[in-house]
């Protein structure tokens, strides 16, 4: 699914929650702390900031919802061990090697 469709699905489900909960654009933009044009937007499938629709989301008590986006990666004791043996400490990121193979 493309970026755009993705957009408009999202903004096609706040719009029939807003309206099940018989909130107009401009009630949910000023209970969100946003823009009426930012409401107005999502709705119609255009991009907005992640602080606005954790914003929207909040009004909406949907914000519980994040979790599932980007669930929390839970790691085996015998992962944990692995990571332990080898570096001492849980990595923080993951960096490439810049140095060439030898021949």
């Amino acid at each position: 699914m493309s970026d755009p469709a993705i957009l408009q699905r999202l903004g096609d489900r706040q719009k029939r929650i807003r309206i099940r909960r018989k909130m107009t654009q401009g009630e949910l933009a000023e209970q969100s702390g946003v823009s009426l044009l930012t409401v107005s937007n999502f709705e119609k499938g255009k991009s907005i900031t992640v602080a606005n629709l954790i914003k929207i989301l909040r009004t909406l008590s949907l914000l519980e919802n994040l979790d599932n986006l980007l669930p929390e990666q839970k790691i085996s004791p015998i992962q944990l061990k692995e990571w332990l043996a080898k570096q001492g400490k849980m990595p923080k990121r993951v960096r490439k090697s810049t140095k060439k193979s030898q021949n």
